[in-house]
């Protein structure tokens, strides 16, 4: 027997729960996530969020030009203006469900500056931003009436004509989405979730690289699904890697030293304690983070290291460790003292500006199928995301999808005629190793072939490893039970694909996206 919801939400980061407390009141949402509520890229997000607040010095224009300049102008200029002009609405909609953003003496916002940005316009709950949105919103989503969280349950393939017998090629003109074939981690069972409207906010993609930021579960699940649906996934190529993660091997994911510590004055250093920066940009440590991990890459290479040095020990102690008190711990944790050591850094998978190819509604190529947050593709970010415009991009787009779906939703039904899943012929595979064995080569591919600094024979290597590495996964995956492991290992190898496909067709360097076969645009 089938479940029946109005919204299907795929994913629970800040953009899958804005939107779920948006359109709860208007029919029933399911929320699915593969773990928990709590483990998500929104969870692990330090820096903070960017809007315009301080209108005596700050104003949209300027918010709006940082951010083309960011991303190499490659943006689309009404995307940029769309989430510029409606950030502070999204400031009000987070503080309005609890959300406790720093806060000065005097009442006003306490904001922070970030690279790229030309003003000071981050606000940020301490270092642990990320965290205090994820559970503020966690608190209104379990206690909603209207919405039903599915924890530990894993959307295998979104439903559509093709699973009612229907040829659906890239061509076709209306595929339609009426819901997804979702996997039950506890029962084994693979439940059928109808839907008038299903949201894929599944977040990044970062888990493809053996070094991210990301939790594990960023293995583009979303972008996948939906790439294999025939819809349109877009600017795949521009992976940004932020430039300082913590040095500390054995660590996975790494943890991120917030962007904001350069803003707060931090220098980058080489192992001997020069500054470095002054060879690549003027802004030196702020400048924007497709330079500065660039920068670091080039230093490492050209000095043979593992990492270079994030210096804030110049700063004073007391004022370091109350601003970023999380990182003082966890650091201190390891043996460093950030007031008095330098702290080892290097270079890791953090965010894809690309995905899911969306319109101003969030509406993607197959009707009734939208896509919000890190999944999805707006145009914002173009070559690259200005430094906290992730968060209030997931909050705007949810607005916006959300508004649309409650009209679009009207005189929807559901269909009736969606075959349960079929598993017939398939068994429990017992090898555990043929995928866990696979997921290291496909971040192995990633990381030495498609990362940072790029060519023709990289990519050409990475495509032959990946193609035999497809073929392997999807023979497995038509004689198996499904489970979340295998789902994952192919999620991650068509992402990986798209990724590397995606560079080979950029012919020039742009953004994040840099070849030596085309070292200029």
């Amino acid at each position: 027997m089938a479940y029946r919801f109005d919204y299907l939400v795929i994913g629970s980061g800040i953009a899958g729960m804005s939107f779920a407390l948006k359109v709860a009141r208007y029919g029933r949402v399911a929320l699915i996530c593969k773990s928990t509520l709590e483990e998500s890229n929104t969870f692990l997000a330090q820096g903070g969020v960017a809007s315009v607040t301080d209108k005596a010095v700050d104003n949209f224009d300027k918010h709006i030009h940082d951010t083309m300049v960011a991303g190499d102008w490659l943006s689309d200029p009404e995307a940029v203006r769309k989430v510029v002009e409606n950030a502070p609405d999204g400031i009000d909609f987070l503080v309005n469900h609890g959300v406790d953003f720093d806060r000065r003496p005097d009442g006003n916002f306490d904001l922070h500056r970030e690279g790229g940005h030309s003003e000071f316009r981050i606000l940020h709950h301490a270092d642990n931003t990320g965290a205090e949105i994820q559970t503020s919103l966690i608190e209104e989503v379990r206690r909603h009436p209207n919405i039903d969280v599915f924890e530990h349950h894993f959307a295998v393939e979104i439903i559509t004509q093709h699973h009612l017998g229907k040829i659906v090629t890239r061509r076709t003109s209306d595929i339609t989405c009426y819901g997804a074939y979702v996997l039950d981690e506890e029962s084994g069972r693979v439940e059928t979730f109808l839907a008038k409207v299903t949201v894929m906010a599944t977040g990044g993609v970062g888990a493809v690289y053996t070094t991210t930021t990301n939790p594990l579960t960023a293995t583009g699940d979303g972008i996948a699904m939906t790439y294999r649906a025939k819809g349109t996934v877009k600017d795949m190529e521009f992976i940004q890697f932020h430039p300082t993660a913590l040095y500390h091997p054995g660590d996975r994911p790494s943890f991120l030293i917030t962007e904001a510590m350069r803003g707060y004055g931090a220098v980058l250093r080489n192992l001997d304690g020069t500054e470095f920066m002054q060879k690549y940009d003027p802004r030196l440590s702020l400048a924007p983070r497709d330079i500065v991990a660039r920068a670091i890459d080039s230093e490492m290479k050209l000095h043979g290291t593992d990492h270079v040095y994030l210096d804030v020990t110049h700063k004073d102690a007391e004022e370091t460790r109350r601003h970023f008190p999380n990182i003082y711990e966890h650091c201190l944790g390891i043996g460093i003292d950030i007031t008095r050591d330098m702290i080892p850094v290097a270079p890791a998978a953090h965010y894809l500006c690309g995905g899911i190819k969306v319109d101003a509604n969030g509406e993607s190529s197959i009707s009734r199928l939208y896509a919000i947050g890190e999944c999805s593709c707006t145009g914002l970010h173009g070559g690259n995301r200005l430094a906290s415009n992730s968060l209030i991009e997931a909050v705007v787009y949810a607005d916006a999808a959300a508004c649309h779906s409650a009209e679009a939703i009207k005189g929807i039904d559901w269909r009736d005629d969606v075959p349960e899943w079929n598993d017939e012929g398939t068994a429990h595979h017992e090898e555990m190793v043929l995928i866990t064995q696979s997921a290291k080569e496909v971040n192995q591919i990633m990381g030495y072939y498609v990362g940072i600094v790029r060519s023709d024979l990289r990519l050409n290597r990475a495509w032959n490893r990946l193609d035999i590495l497809y073929e392997e996964t999807e023979r497995l995956f038509k004689t198996s039970k499904p489970t979340r492991e295998l789902c994952e290992l192919r999620n991650m190898i068509n992402v990986a694909y798209l990724i590397m496909r995606q560079a080979m067709e950029r012919k020039e360097s742009c953004g994040l996206h840099y070849t030596v076969d085309y070292p200029h645009r």
